[in-house]
């Protein structure tokens, strides 16, 4: 007990302690205000019986700062991806998160939140304080991303959240979660590789062709599969407000997968871990930013040569005007039309960069006018390299120490929310789901040895582990005979 009790005071010392920062919060808030002006912090207390009490108990802080705000709306891509995880700390509580895409199609964080549950109240106040920060209202057309797990009672809260908040929102589901929820129902690689080429598929008639087959496969799985909307999670039915195709919550994976070493801090300490996270991850990127060149992002140059290199292969014919008829080798025939920026592969349409049908199309359209400009040049502005500087031109700026920071007007102190310590030793790690903890079981083998990976914090290091040997399989050294030792060797007795 001594040596845990000291362990408790240095990290008391080095991380602050739990209970004191509650009534910092004001005036870290006005600090963070000061440093990085546009920021936005909203700071929610438990309802009060008394208003004579001088102390408030603290509910719920949004933290949007203001050149990330800046920086998202530079981005010009209307989508955020939403996603939530446990504090690990003695007061646990969730947080909140809001992510979107950078030119890059890098994960570009905007908004993050410290509620006291995952609930439908709770994501309702932090939607709306996005709404506000990003000037959305009830008729807005914007695109959500979130996972989609029918035994998370979170997400069902969510997405009734974004249904009262944006009516008009477009919600995606993530692929991954649907696939490991198909799992537990029906067994098998072939019923999670049908998920996956349903949620690639980019027309209707490629989603309604792989659902027969899906159903000649399972009508089980079929009519289980039928209940999801197909616009929830395939981009047969995305629009292409967004301009991305992302079918998964990656974006947000990556980023609370950065600050799993913060969450189990007090909350100054955990804000300005997120905080300081953010100001290193601006500069790793302006650093790439600064060895790339050309007139698109690295991600949108890699796609960009691939649909060139198979536009080679595509014959096209001209209608004279704008739409061109392109015919591929496998018998694929698709329309272009160059005036409304369509085709009828709809890749173009979803994601803003030009397909291989387009490519060809702009070769022929070149052949009878000179003024066309190369492929590259039809791709949405989105994905130029003046966007992507534009949008990490925002930095997020330090802050002074605690003794520095100025003294919030407001007379009230925040004080730490109730916590009720639960029986047994507070739990670290996520609580995995039936699917990871069978595929975990099966590790991964190689050269007859299992590698397994351990993980600590965002980084996963992998270790080499040597198989035991099945029982009965060692040789006596004695008699070399299998099945015992040879200190129970009765040969060995004998001679």
């Amino acid at each position: 007990m001594k040596a845990y009790r000291a362990k408790n005071l240095a990290k008391e010392q080095i991380n602050g302690n739990f209970i004191s920062q509650y009534g910092l919060l004001r005036d870290y808030i006005e600090e963070l205000k000061n440093a990085n002006p546009g920021t936005t912090v909203h700071l929610e207390v438990e309802n009060f019986t008394d208003p004579t009490s001088e102390t408030r108990t603290f509910k719920r802080i949004y933290v949007c700062l203001g050149p990330l705000k800046q920086g998202f709306k530079a981005i010009g891509r209307d989508l955020l991806g939403l996603d939530g995880a446990f504090l690990k700390s003695a007061w646990p509580g969730q947080l909140l998160t809001s992510v979107g895409q950078d030119p890059n199609n890098g994960y570009y964080p905007l908004a993050y939140a410290i509620v006291e549950a995952e609930t439908m109240l709770s994501w309702q106040w932090f939607l709306q304080c996005l709404g506000d920060d990003l000037g959305l209202d009830s008729r807005s057309k914007f695109t959500f991303m979130s996972d989609k797990q029918k035994s998370s009672l979170y997400v069902q809260g969510l997405i009734q959240a974004a249904e009262r908040v944006f009516p008009s929102a477009e919600h995606r589901f993530c692929v991954r979660h649907i696939t490991e929820n198909i799992k537990h129902i029906f067994k098998g690689k072939i019923y999670t590789d049908a998920i996956w080429k349903l949620a690639a598929c980019t027309t209707n008639a490629h989603y309604e062709r792989e659902m027969d087959n899906l159903k000649r496969l399972n009508k089980k799985a079929h009519l289980w599969v039928s209940k999801i909307p197909p616009e929830h999670w395939s981009r047969s039915h995305f629009t292409g407000r967004a301009l991305s195709d992302v079918f998964t919550n990656n974006m947000c994976e990556v980023f609370n997968s950065k600050l799993v070493d913060g969450r189990d801090k007090p909350i100054i300490t955990l804000l300005e871990y997120i905080r300081e996270y953010l100001m290193r991850k601006i500069v790793n990127v302006l650093k790439v930013i600064d060895k790339s060149s050309g007139l698109l992002t690295p991600y949108a140059t890699k796609v960009m040569d691939s649909m060139i290199k198979e536009a080679n292969r595509y014959n096209v014919q001209w209608n004279g005007e704008e739409h061109y008829q392109v015919t591929g080798p496998n018998g694929d025939q698709c329309m272009v039309n160059l005036r409304t920026n369509t085709c009828a592969c709809r890749r173009w349409e979803v994601t803003g960069i030009p397909c291989r049908h387009v490519v060809a199309s702009v070769w022929v359209k070149a052949t009878h006018d000179p003024n066309v400009g190369k492929p590259e040049t039809y791709v949405n502005p989105v994905y130029k390299m003046e966007r992507w500087k534009a949008v990490y031109n925002y930095k997020v700026y330090p802050i002074n120490d605690m003794t520095m920071w100025p003294k919030s007007k407001v007379p009230t102190q925040i004080t730490a929310p109730k916590y009720h310590k639960p029986i047994g030793r507070p739990k670290k790690s996520r609580k995995k789901s039936v699917v990871e903890v069978e595929e975990g079981k099966k590790g991964k083998k190689a050269n007859g040895k299992t590698l397994e990976v351990e993980e600590q914090g965002p980084s996963k290091k992998a270790k080499t582990v040597k198989k035991s040997r099945p029982p009965g399989s060692n040789a006596c050294a004695g008699c070399h005979q299998k099945g015992h030792n040879i200190r129970s060797c009765t040969a060995a007795v004998e001679k």
